[in-house]
């Protein structure tokens, strides 16, 4: 009887390039050690000179009292409309509240008008130390946004789970100004006409926890403590609005399609150290789980405003490269935020295993933001103040510099690894 069987690579026209990729995968197992040892090196030589946190440890106890005593009672669920029902304004606190809304409505379009207005009202007042690393972390949630849409991934999410993923993304982003930015225009203010205006927090339902570290901030002018403030306000804010929500539990979170966002590096929060230079950064492996946001929001703080190569290559990037959500703003040899003309079936593994740079026509897309999303209307947001009882207390301690900050090979495993499952997946398609 003869034999009907052809060869494989004829009838399998992918075969070799199945076969390619798994040639590549220790590869990119020695590239994981390969980059614990330069990550540890250069975050050694990053370290020094350290600049000072700033911590005042009795001035912290003396808040966590303050915030004890407005604790609500009873197990009711604290109400702030008395307060604003019972403030005082007077003419100018009238103008003063329609102004920030109308500016806050303003710059809440895109994750791109917020990102401006962050790093702008820390070049007003450098003392709003979390103004700027709310800029850097919003940069970040622009390029996990366009990621969804870049070459690596497109094809490895269903437009649905996509479209679920982004609205994540943007309404985490957008909620977070919503409440942030408020107060940081009544600083502001504050500081333009010589007076708190600190009593007018409820009228924008302001969290009753942010009061205290307000009026004291006012008075003191400690960054890192209102820092680690905000980091645990904002945090709980997104908790039952995002995070606990129905709807992204269902839609987003418990979804195996969830677990790419990790896959692909997503989960990185990265400073560029000067276009093209390296990264530092750190990784959140539970976005899910509130004290590790909580924790991880001050190590990112604790590094940016702790180490003074940091602070200054990320506030000289943020100052000279402006933010519009290609990935393109600071590694311009891996990325273009022009969309070229590609094959379908084209792979990218092996070539970012081969390559520390791809050549010009043949780096990977990251698109612009408002290139692939448009502005995106929402529900009406819930108004329930967070703060029921003294749980968040126990994170109003020191911020500590990480000792493993350097992110430049791992941000790059973060995106082999992605090429793989992109180049698994036209394969298997």
């Amino acid at each position: 009887m003869t034999s009907t069987r052809t060869d494989s690579s004829s009838s399998h026209p992918h075969h070799e390039s199945i076969l390619q990729i798994m040639r590549s995968i220790p590869g990119a197992a020695w590239e994981v050690w390969r980059g614990k040892q330069a990550a540890w090196q250069a975050s050694a030589q990053l370290r020094h000179p350290i600049r000072d946190i700033d911590w005042n440890t009795d001035m912290a106890t003396a808040l966590q009292s303050e915030v004890e005593r407005i604790l609500p009672t009873s197990g009711k669920p604290f109400t702030r409309n008395d307060q604003v029902q019972s403030a005082l304004v007077c003419e100018e606190d009238c103008i003063i509240l329609e102004e920030i809304k109308s500016l806050t409505q303003e710059h809440n379009r895109s994750n791109i008008t917020r990102t401006a207005a962050y790093l702008d009202c820390y070049e007003q007042y450098p003392e709003l130390h979390w103004a700027l690393l709310a800029h850097m972390v919003s940069r970040n949630g622009g390029y996990h946004m366009t990621d969804l849409r870049s070459d690596l991934m497109h094809n490895l999410q269903n437009p649905i789970d996509r479209e679920h993923m982004y609205r994540l993304l943007e309404r985490c982003n957008a909620l977070i100004f919503q409440d942030a930015y408020p107060q940081l225009l009544l600083y502001m203010n504050s500081r333009r006409i010589g007076r708190s205006c600190f009593h007018l927090l409820p009228h924008f339902h302001v969290s009753a926890f942010m009061t205290p570290f307000w009026e004291r901030f006012w008075l003191e002018r400690c960054s890192s403590l209102l820092s680690v403030a905000l980091i645990i306000n904002e945090q709980n804010y997104i908790e039952s609005r995002v995070v606990q929500h129905p709807y992204f539990q269902k839609a987003v979170l418990s979804k195996p399609a969830f677990h790419l966002h990790n896959l692909a590096g997503l989960n990185h929060i990265v400073f560029p150290l000067g276009q093209g230079a390296g990264l530092a950064g750190r990784v959140i492996e539970h976005f899910g789980k509130l004290d590790e946001r909580i924790m991880f929001g001050k190590g990112l703080y604790a590094l940016l405003f702790g180490v003074e190569q940091v602070f200054n290559e990320v506030l000289n990037f943020a100052r000279s490269v402006p933010h519009r959500g290609s990935r393109a703003e600071y590694w311009p040899g891996l990325f273009t935020k022009h969309e070229e003309e590609a094959d379908d079936d084209e792979l990218y593994a092996q070539e970012l295993l081969n390559e520390e740079w791809l050549p010009e026509g043949q780096r990977l897309y990251s698109p612009e933001l408002l290139a692939v999303w448009g502005d995106t209307p929402y529900e009406p947001i819930t108004r329930q103040d967070w703060l029921e009882t003294s749980d968040c207390l126990g994170y109003l301690t020191a911020p500590r510099r990480p000792w493993l900050f350097e992110m430049s090979h791992e941000h790059r495993y973060g995106m082999l690894k992605t090429a793989l499952a992109h180049d698994v997946k036209t394969l298997t398609h």
